[in-house]
């Protein structure tokens, strides 16, 4: 025998109302807002560091950062060896070439410089001093104190008659 169910009115009317409540809650949950398409924002990348600039009034602390990028900038070169592209470099950027000084390129047979320096004299009791060169591997800068007769580095050092 097949047993029927019946539902009751009051049953019915109960399964009705839930059903609608459902539904009627399911109307009210937050629909997700569509999603825009991402907003391509132009960017120029890192803002550029402006470059040092001398301030011939100012210190050798002052002027070390120019000393400095300039240095870099030959260092970062296929002349980084040249004795000369260091000179002309910052006499370009404005520095005295009568004030500096640069040792030779190359060793007494021949061979490149394990080390190069260059300075600049700077006032009555500073230098500006760079070295470069395998040895160091990078461009080494400071200010050091002037040595008699307003020399910046101690010995030989090549004459620029360029």
């Amino acid at each position: 025998m097949i047993r029927r169910t019946v539902f009751s009115p009051a049953r019915t009317a109960g399964v009705v109302a839930s059903v609608a409540a459902v539904l009627l809650f399911a109307g009210c949950a937050p629909t997700p807002e569509p999603s825009a398409s991402p907003t391509a924002q132009v960017s120029a990348g890192p803002t550029p560091v402006p470059e040092p600039t001398l301030v011939p009034d100012g210190t050798a602390e002052e002027n070390l950062p120019v000393f400095t990028a300039v240095a870099e900038r030959v260092w970062a070169t296929d002349q980084r060896g040249s004795g000369r592209a260091y000179v002309d470099a910052l006499v370009e950027t404005g520095f005295d070439r009568d004030a500096m000084q640069v040792t030779q390129d190359q060793t007494t047979v021949g061979n490149p410089a394990e080390s190069l320096q260059f300075s600049v004299r700077w006032g009555d009791e500073a230098c500006l001093v760079g070295q470069v060169g395998p040895s160091t591997g990078q461009v080494v800068a400071t200010v050091m104190p002037q040595l008699a007769e307003g020399r910046c580095l101690v010995g030989t050092t090549r004459p620029i008659d360029w």
